[in-house]
C-alpha cells in the first residue's frame, strides 16, 4: 500500500491496533489532522484500548471469555460509531470547539487556561525551554550564523511534524532542528510585531492526544503549550505578559485545525 493511497476505515482500525508502518501512519496522521470527526472516532478508539489493557491484565499465556467479550465490546463500539456518523460530527465539533475556548470567561475571545499549579506540564516543555535558551545562546555567538529561511513544507516532509501559520507581522530569526526521544523536533525563533522574543517549538512525543492550549507554570521562561493528535507545540519566552503569550498560543493552535 502507498502512503498517497486513500485513507479507509481498515487504516484507522490499524492504526488504533498499531499495525500501520511509519509512511503509512504519517498519512493517516495527516488525515486526522483534517478530519476532526475521524479523528475523534480514532481518539475514542485509542482510550477504549488502553481502558480494557488496564481493566483487564492477563497472565501470562492465552485470554479467555472475559478478553473475548471485551473484544467484542470494543468492536460493536467501533461498529455503533461507524453506523452513527452524524453524532461524531458533533461530538467532534464540540471536542474542537471546546479546544480553542475552554479557558474564555477566564482570559477572553484568545485566551487559554492556566495549568493546576499541582499538576506537572508534560515533559516537552523542558525540552522547549532548553531549545529557547540554545536559540538565545546561538543568536550571541558569531560563529554561529542563524538560519532564517523558513520552510514549513520541508519541515513537514522530513520530520512529519506539522507547524501553524504563523502571523504576518511575525518575522523568523532562527530555525533548527533538534534530536528528541521520538525523533527529530524543531524550534523557531521569532520576533513579534512588538520586537518580542519567542521560541516555537514542535515534536512528536511519542503519544496521541488533543490537549488545549496552556499556560504552564511561571517560571524562569514562560512556556503556553498544546497538543494535536501526535505532535505536541510549545511558546516560550522571558518577558512577555504572560496572558498575551497564553492568547498567541491560542491563535497558533487554531491555525492547526
Amino acid at each position: 500500500m502507498h502512503p498517497s493511497d486513500p485513507i479507509r476505515d481498515t487504516d484507522l482500525a490499524a492504526y488504533v491496533d498499531g499495525q500501520l508502518p511509519p509512511e503509512r501512519r504519517v498519512a493517516v496522521e495527516a488525515f486526522l489532522s483534517e478530519h476532526p470527526a475521524d479523528a475523534a472516532r480514532v481518539m475514542a478508539d485509542l482510550r477504549l484500548n488502553s481502558e480494557l489493557r488496564l481493566a483487564l491484565p492477563l497472565p501470562e499465556g492465552g485470554a479467555g471469555l472475559r478478553v473475548s467479550h471485551a473484544a467484542r465490546l470494543l468492536q460493536a463500539s467501533r461498529l455503533r460509531r461507524r453506523l452513527a456518523p452524524r453524532v461524531g460530527r458533533i461530538a467532534a465539533l464540540g471536542l474542537f470547539v471546546a479546544i480553542g475556548w475552554t479557558a474564555h470567561s477566564q482570559f477572553g475571545a484568545l485566551g487559554v487556561r492556566e495549568s493546576v499549579a499541582s499538576v506537572q506540564p508534560p515533559a516537552y516543555v523542558e525540552d522547549a525551554i532548553r531549545a529557547h535558551r540554545t536559540s538565545q545562546l546561538r543568536a550571541g555567538m558569531a560563529s554561529q550564523p542563524e538560519t532564517r529561511r523558513y520552510d514549513p513544507a520541508e519541515i513537514l516532509s522530513a520530520t512529519a511534524i506539522r507547524l501553524p501559520k504563523l502571523p504576518a507581522d511575525w518575522a523568523v530569526s532562527d530555525v533548527q532542528v533538534f534530536p528528541s526521544t521520538h525523533g527529530p523536533s524543531v524550534e523557531v525563533a521569532l520576533k513579534t510585531l512588538g520586537q518580542a522574543t519567542v521560541s516555537l517549538y514542535a515534536v512528536r512525543p511519542g503519544g496521541f492526544d488533543v490537549v488545549d492550549a496552556s499556560l504552564a507554570p511561571a517560571g524562569e521562561a514562560d512556556t503556553a503549550y498544546w497538543q494535536i493528535g501526535e505532535v505536541a507545540y510549545a511558546l516560550v519566552s522571558s518577558g512577555v505578559d504572560r496572558d498575551r503569550l497564553g492568547q498567541w498560543a491560542g491563535e497558533l493552535s487554531r491555525t492547526l485545525y
